[in-house]
């Protein structure tokens, strides 16, 4: 007869057993999740880092000629080093081991690089926003339509840092779920 103070004296072999290879498949479930979300991640951030870096567009009006490149604007040199910093980060922390102290800190610095590419995404589609409708109240015309080419590369590379920043927001929610799941069984 099990005593209460021993509660696991009642628990049949196989069951233990079963729980273990249970957890097992778990943990490697959630760390195929998360490598999966960390390229996920990594591909977004490069390929906004990429295609911001190679928008550039000239037209000539009234005899001037108007070149826009992104060196031009602090906001978009900003997105490009924010999301190559980024996608870097992403990389090296696929090399981290899971159960080394290493491994704790990855949320710290996962939701640093996550803050980091929303403040980059929103400041450079704030510039677009000028870009592309410019402002009245400052005097500021619109340039999207004198340099569609510019403005189509800015737009795919907006879209490309949102899906980062998404991946990103389910990474931490993933992090935290997975330090916080062996707290609550």
């Amino acid at each position: 007869m099990p005593s209460p103070a021993h509660p696991e004296a009642s628990v049949i072999p196989w069951q233990t057993s079963i729980a273990s290879d249970s957890r097992t498949k778990m943990a490697k479930t959630s760390r195929l999740c998360s490598l999966l979300l960390r390229l996920l991640a990594a591909a977004a951030t490069l390929c906004a880092a990429v295609v911001m870096a190679t928008s550039h567009d000239s037209t000539t009006i009234f005899g001037l000629t108007l070149d826009a490149k992104f060196q031009y604007t602090p906001a978009l040199e900003f997105f490009v080093v924010a999301n190559a910093v980024g996608c870097g980060y992403t990389l090296l922390v696929l090399f981290v081991p899971p159960t080394t102290s290493l491994s704790r800190l990855v949320i710290v610095f996962d939701v640093t690089v996550a803050m980091l590419l929303t403040a980059a995404t929103a400041a450079a589609g704030a510039m677009a926003q000028v870009g592309k409708k410019g402002n009245s109240h400052a005097g500021w015309m619109p340039i999207c339509g004198q340099v569609p080419s510019f403005c189509d590369h800015v737009m795919g590379a907006l879209i490309c840092a949102f899906v980062g920043v998404i991946a990103y927001f389910v990474i931490v929610l993933h992090t935290i779920y997975t330090l916080l799941s062996p707290l609550f069984p």
